[in-house]
């Protein structure tokens, strides 16, 4: 599903613990490929930055007046451009929260949260673990959105 390569941190000041080089396999999930990965290093806080390209992706938006979700696939070869985001937890499990930007073949760009995206490619993402901290997730009603939970 995807191979990594942990980079100690060099840095004792700094309050992250590890840093990971993850390679997610030709024709994975990403945040399948993610939430394993954070599930299996324990990871409680952490962010996640990356590019790659992909054959799909779905992205969700949240209209602020109605709070409803509003998802739309996207089925065509593309290029990250930019892949952010970040790991805390929500009911015990890795909640991940993820942005993707894509550029397409006509070189305009498409992206938002990220429910999904298949790899047609490459995929190289950089993890970093903020080590013992833990980072929880709670429905705010106001918003509609999981926020941080401190």
């Amino acid at each position: 599903m995807y191979k990594y390569k942990r980079v100690k941190n060099q840095a004792p000041l700094l309050e992250c613990n590890d840093r990971f080089i993850l390679s997610i396999d030709n024709h994975q999930e990403i945040i399948e490929a993610l939430a394993d990965f954070a599930k299996k290093q324990k990871i409680k806080a952490g962010v996640i930055e990356g590019i790659g390209a992909i054959s799909e992706a779905t992205f969700r938006f949240l209209d602020p007046a109605t709070k409803k979700y509003v998802d739309k696939t996207f089925e065509e070869q593309m290029e990250i451009t930019n892949l952010t985001g970040n790991i805390s937890v929500k009911d015990g499990e890795p909640y991940l929260h993820v942005h993707l930007t894509c550029s397409r073949r006509d070189y305009t760009c498409v992206g938002g949260h990220l429910l999904r995206a298949r790899i047609n490619g490459a995929c190289e993402l950089l993890v970093t673990d903020f080590g013992q901290t833990q980072v929880g997730r709670r429905f705010d009603e106001e918003t509609g959105l999981n926020l941080y939970d401190f």
